[in-house]
């Protein structure tokens, strides 16, 4: 059900049936109606429809004579995402350890620290919130919100393959020793080191979503 805050209801459930496909909760194939989501999150046809549309352009889903069929994100799409992923915040990484300030990094520490405190509880939903605002102030570290407005999307599609990898303990540790080394990098200001390492923990990432399909 969708509550009515102050941001557009449209964008209340745009974002609720984008999480929703993304987290894998409609499947790939899966009809959506009109009048199901309408009944489903208690909200008038218009920002339904607002929102399928929006959806459409994403390519997560396509129109169709019974309804909007689920897309999701393809094996080629998932492929594409880290190719460019691999790129671009490798380079994030290194721009980000040389314009990051000492305020940004005092946060990418807490970060770090409170997802390494979840491991030791293996908390998946909080270690999955922390992996998120660890890679979003790296982001946000690179001064300008060119690299932001790039990588967040990207990393939000795939999540429903960094939920496994979070609640898989020795994935989930690896993840936390990688970000270790990316953070002692941009600590040290090594955008080299930064760049390597941001990489390497995007193939392992990878790698484990590969071996677990």
């Amino acid at each position: 059900m969708i509550e009515h805050k102050t941001i557009s209801l449209a964008d209340q459930v745009f974002d609720h049936l984008e999480t929703d496909i993304l987290s894998g909760k409609y499947q790939r194939g899966e009809i959506l109606t009109e009048a199901k989501l309408c009944q489903e999150l208690g909200v008038s046809r218009t920002p339904i429809r607002e929102a399928l549309r929006r959806l459409s352009q994403e390519h997560i889903i396509e129109e169709s004579t019974k309804g909007s069929i689920v897309i999701g994100i393809s094996e080629r799409d998932l492929e594409d995402i880290f190719m460019i992923r691999e790129c671009v915040e490798g380079l994030a990484a290194q721009v980000a350890a040389k314009s990051r300030t000492a305020e940004q990094l005092n946060e990418l520490r807490n970060a770090l620290e409170l997802q390494e405190f979840y491991l030791t509880k293996m908390d998946s939903e909080q270690i999955k919130v922390m992996d998120n605002r660890f890679h979003e102030l790296i982001y946000k570290a690179c001064g300008g919100f060119t690299f932001y407005d790039t990588l967040e999307p990207l990393h939000k599609k795939i999540q429903k393959y960094r939920r496994a990898a979070v609640n898989n303990k020795s994935r989930a540790t690896a993840s936390v020793e990688e970000h270790k080394k990316i953070f002692e990098a941009i600590a040290d200001q090594n955008g080299d080191e930064a760049r390597k390492y941001a990489i390497e923990h995007i193939r392992n990432a990878h790698s484990h979503i590969v071996r677990k399909d």
